[in-house]
């Protein structure tokens, strides 16, 4: 994992982290495919492409497109006077509740009696690496 942080933030570095004697025998994670497809996207000639990869749509030129159910989302949250700040460390409880009763169901004693546990995560995958580094 840091050989990989170190190898995006810098080639020297993942230079320096891999002579490192102390990690020097751990082997690299192999690239990411979704980033590999950004860069091939990048390499692609056609004119007809779009990027749809990278969790961002973007315009003939390549500038960031905002899609229209996106600005409604933005003015609701002004309208209301919503804070728009960062969700706490371990997400917002109403939706962690809301999860767990979709999870279990809306009858489940477990939620009733609010003994369960739960945080909000970003992504599947990065919903996922948080469980198992959880379990370990």
């Amino acid at each position: 994992m840091l050989t990989r942080i170190a190898r995006r933030v810098n080639p020297i570095a993942t230079r320096a982290f891999a002579s490192n004697s102390c990690w020097g025998h751990v082997e690299g994670a192999p690239a990411d495919p979704i980033l590999g497809l950004n860069e091939a996207f990048k390499a692609d000639t056609h004119p007809d492409k779009q990027l749809l990869g990278m969790g961002a749509y973007r315009t003939d030129d390549g500038k960031p497109f905002i899609l229209d159910c996106v600005k409604q989302a933005e003015k609701i949250i002004m309208e209301k006077g919503m804070d728009h700040e960062y969700a706490p460390i371990d997400g917002i409880a109403s939706y962690v509740r809301n999860c767990a009763l979709l999870a279990l169901g809306n009858d489940s004693s477990i939620v009733k009696d609010n003994r369960f546990s739960g945080c909000q995560a970003i992504s599947g995958t990065g919903s996922i690496r948080l469980f198992f580094d959880f379990m370990r």
